[in-house]
């Protein structure tokens, strides 16, 4: 076995990553328009949208995988024909004229025929982070090679996305996974694995994750490795005393005590590791288990300074000035 297969098996989040697309959990109608799409041999460039973890990137990988045939990995003529790139780390107009162009120019060493019925595909994983430079030069890309490239584009945030590219695509949008769905899923991979697990602690981990498959797996797995899945394992892996210091950084910053908040906000996100994403999730959560006073007031602070971030504004700056305006709230 590869070095990299190993890594794979050590995993669970891609041990157990579907391989068919009626394995994917849930999602059900965006799963039969796919595959009448796949069945007509007429597939579109599409346009994958919704929260992380909800099957997004496996849906692209099981396209792949329908096409291509479930080893195209492993088989160095037919993973040349696959580029899966992630758009959150190259960015920029460079590599959409470079890699994905140098990509599509193919057609030129084949004939029209074999072109068009063995067509390339490109997956590109993030792509709302990309710079809308960049989002336009792939507009003309995907009209250049459309005889012979089908793009995959995968977004959490459809409204980054421009709208040539919209209108170019067929848009599949994912929801959210259910409890039931995860939970079965979590289960399913514990008695795969013959860990020891406990139902509330399972339930745990779907309440810490809000549905995002992959973290939730993770969560588990670092729960197994301490022995079982139970309740004191996942609240030790999930970090909850992370998020109870969130809430105290809320109760300074409404207190109007800045500096204090701010401290403890640095010793979050620099000390324990926390994202500024994870930090406005578990803020959301803790205001409203706090009964703060204004509710619609702080909804309408946080909305301001999610789309902030989500934009790409620099996150400590951004967290500093959401301190300081629920101090202002308080007032």
């Amino acid at each position: 076995m590869s070095e990299k297969n190993s890594l794979v098996n050590l995993m669970w989040s891609e041990k157990y990553r579907p391989k068919k697309l009626d394995d994917i959990v849930d999602q059900k109608e965006i799963k039969k328009g796919i595959s009448r799409l796949i069945k007509d041999r007429d597939l579109p460039h599409m346009l994958f949208a919704g929260p992380a973890g909800v099957g997004k990137t496996t849906a692209a990988l099981c396209v792949a995988n329908e096409i291509f045939g479930e080893g195209w990995q492993n088989n160095d003529a037919i993973r040349d024909r696959v580029l899966q790139l992630n758009a959150s780390d190259e960015r920029g107009i460079k590599v959409v004229r470079e890699k994905i162009k140098n990509h599509i120019q193919w057609s030129s060493s084949v004939g029209d025929k074999q072109a068009t019925e063995i067509f390339k595909l490109i997956i590109l994983d993030e792509a709302d982070e990309m710079t809308s430079e960049a989002q336009t030069a792939l507009r003309r890309m995907m009209e250049d090679g459309a005889r012979t490239t089908r793009f995959i584009i995968i977004c959490n945030y459809l409204s980054q996305i421009i709208e040539p590219i919209q209108s170019r695509c067929v848009v599949f949008r994912f929801t959210r996974l259910s409890k039931e769905d995860v939970v079965d899923h979590l289960k399913m991979i514990c008695e795969k694995e013959k860990v020891k697990h406990d139902e509330k602690a399972i339930s745990q981990i779907y309440d810490a994750t809000g549905g995002d498959m992959r973290h939730s797996i993770n969560i588990m797995q670092a729960a197994a490795g301490m022995g079982s899945v139970s309740t004191a394992n996942v609240t030790a892996a999930v970090g909850l005393s992370g998020r109870s210091k969130v809430g105290e950084v809320l109760r300074l910053a409404l207190s109007g005590k800045f500096n204090e908040a701010r401290a403890k906000l640095l010793e979050l996100t620099q000390v324990y590791g926390m994202s500024e994403t994870d930090f406005m999730k578990y803020a959301n959560q803790e205001a409203y288990d706090m009964k703060i006073e204004k509710p619609d007031e702080f909804a309408s602070i946080m909305a301001e300074y999610d789309y902030r971030l989500a934009a790409g504004a620099h996150p400590d700056i951004q967290l500093a000035a959401l301190l300081a305006q629920l101090g202002r709230l308080s007032k």
